[in-house]
């Protein structure tokens, strides 16, 4: 193994400072309602609005500002992942009940959660894409309150016009033009104003991955997300300027985002070194960029395609791709990734934005237990029973003894008296 080019910070960088004020800032939303919700969107947004309900008539406004090009682009995308949404519920069935032995009769029924808020993040570029990602397949799973949010755009009181087009487009019920620890408080607990949800989803800043992780249990969530990152497998057949592209791609997001090639050709690895430096150098997000590659790049040569297979399993990446000759063959292989990538025309932009696929996926080596976003999501499985006297006869004694193993005696009451009383 060779490590052509490794990460400058291989600290945790995570702000240890972060969970005491987001605490704070969640206590306060939950015992001031909206008077701290309107305190902290002045303080950290500098928006006074008095009602951050979106009216119909700044939906229509946003509209008019953005060009019909645009608009069909984002109906084009929102096209795509509804179909693909559409047909991921249809392999989410519910289960008729069955008669797993004599008189026992077992199922599963399929049910969307009530409501959700789908988070929207705002930073120094709209982000449009993540409001279709998030809102679309929760309104696809059946959800009948589907509610988003996005902090205000810089200098006004609204939320940018091109992602309040895609959550019209997408068919939020209700827009709030508000973000951060705040929103997360404000649609865990509720306010005067705000009606609480059951699971809130979304991609967002460590202050709102924080928020999430502390509300979590009082309301649901999909899962705590951290900055984007790539890896790809790469052989001696690989297109190195499409790889330092897909780096590059991911290492603009975040001055922590991470690049990372496994490759079993050295030469493959300094072309891409060398191509990516050549992208940075009129790369007009390469003040990110560059500082994203230098920090936390890596470029590892293996000496076969296994181990390179076996170390981006241990990574468990957000984004995995597969850039090699034959890679029908080496798909099963890999068990640890949030979205997959297979071949080099399949780009990790074209799932950010339009292929369909969702773009919310697990970080941190979530992928390990976890997949992203999609329209289960947003299902609860809640199974049934149903039992006729011959069932009760075959397992109540069975029930009936293990709970007098455990010393429960009510519950084994429960199991004796439904056989004294047939």
């Amino acid at each position: 193994m060779i490590k052509l080019k490794e990460p400058a910070i291989t600290k945790d960088q995570r702000d240890k400072s972060i969970q005491q004020k987001v605490a704070e800032i969640i206590d306060k939303v939950k015992r001031e309602g909206d008077k701290a919700l309107r305190e902290y969107n002045i303080l950290f947004d500098g928006c006074d609005r008095e009602n951050y309900i979106v009216t119909k008539e700044e939906i229509d406004k946003a509209f008019q500002e953005v060009s019909s090009d645009i608009i069909n682009d984002l109906r084009f995308a929102a096209h795509n992942i509804e179909e693909f949404a559409r047909r991921q519920k249809e392999t989410i069935k519910s289960l008729e009940e069955k008669e797993i032995m004599p008189g026992v009769f077992l199922g599963h029924r399929t049910i969307p959660v009530r409501s959700c808020a789908c988070y929207v993040p705002g930073g120094r570029y709209p982000l449009p894409s993540s409001a279709l990602m998030s809102i679309i397949p929760a309104k696809v799973a059946g959800v009948k309150r589907v509610i988003t949010c996005s902090p205000p755009a810089k200098d006004t009181k609204t939320i940018n016009p091109f992602t309040l087009v895609a959550m019209s487009i997408a068919g939020a019920d209700e827009i709030y033009v508000m973000g951060g620890v705040q929103a997360i408080a404000a649609f865990t607990y509720g306010t005067k104003t705000i009606t609480p949800v059951e699971k809130i989803v979304g991609p967002g800043n460590q202050y709102v991955t924080e928020a999430k992780r502390q509300v979590s249990g009082e309301v649901g969530i999909d899962f705590l997300a951290g900055p984007s990152e790539v890896v790809v497998i790469a052989d001696k057949t690989a297109n190195p300027v499409n790889i330092a592209a897909d780096l590059l791609a991911q290492s603009e997001h975040d001055p922590q985002a991470r690049g990372i090639l496994l490759c079993t050709d050295e030469a493959i690895g300094k072309a891409v070194i060398k191509q990516v430096e050549d992208f940075l150098f009129d790369l007009s997000t390469a003040d990110i960029a560059r500082q994203a590659w230098i920090n936390n790049g890596q470029v590892t040569v293996f000496d076969t395609l296994e181990e390179a297979i076996d170390t981006a399993n241990e990574i468990a990446p957000e984004h995995l791709e597969l850039q090699v000759q034959s890679p029908d063959e080496v798909v099963p292989k890999l068990t640890n990734y949030g979205s997959l990538f297979i071949g080099e025309k399949a780009a990790e932009v074209f799932g950010d934005y339009v292929s369909g696929t969702n773009h919310i996926l697990p970080t941190m080596r979530a992928a390990r237990y976890t997949g992203g976003v999609w329209v289960g999501t947003f299902i609860k499985i809640a199974t049934n029973q149903r039992l006729t006297d011959e069932g009760v006869k075959a397992i109540a004694p069975v029930a009936s003894r293990l709970a007098h193993l455990e010393g429960l005696y009510a519950h084994k009451l429960a199991a004796d008296v439904r056989l004294k009383n047939m």
